[in-house]
């Protein structure tokens, strides 16, 4: 997988942001994720857009503070959280609902723009996994496609 990573949704004037998900997750190889936009008024990180995620956990993801869970961990610390197996995840980022969702291998990415959190981009496999750094690198530039058209719009 290149670093350079085309997301044909993402080049549209206003996205589709379950489409652009659905390509983001196709490019790679993953079947749950999510994008989560910073709420101005309130701080938290609101869903946006969500793809393989179990009914009965969205209500738990809807919204996340920042700090909680991987998303929220990932906007607190402004860089990448990854957990190769989230089901057996001791550091205590992976919360009861993410491990709901069965999903293993998973990262979260913060959209930035100007040293500010605009959201988060999260994506996650099956089975365990530990993204390389190739693909840490290519999902970033998405993220940061991503905070430009959350600037736009």
């Amino acid at each position: 997988m290149s670093a350079e990573i085309k997301i044909t949704e993402l080049e549209k004037p206003a996205p589709n942001w379950s489409a652009a998900l659905a390509e983001i997750l196709q490019n790679f190889s993953c079947v749950t994720g999510t994008i989560h936009r910073t709420d101005s008024v309130t701080g938290l990180l609101g869903l946006l857009a969500h793809q393989g995620i179990p009914p009965f956990v969205l209500d738990k993801i809807n919204t996340i503070p920042f700090g909680k869970g991987i998303a929220g961990c990932a906007a607190e610390r402004q860089e990448p959280v990854q957990l190769c197996n989230l089901q057996i995840d001791s550091t205590g980022v992976a919360k009861p609902a993410a491990r709901q969702t069965h999903v293993q291998g998973a990262i979260a990415v913060p959209i930035v723009s100007d040293g500010k959190v605009l959201g988060v981009l999260g994506i996650g496999k099956m089975q365990p996994y530990d993204f390389t750094e190739q693909e840490i690198s290519a999902l970033t530039a998405v993220a940061k496609v991503i905070a430009v058209k959350f600037t736009q719009h």
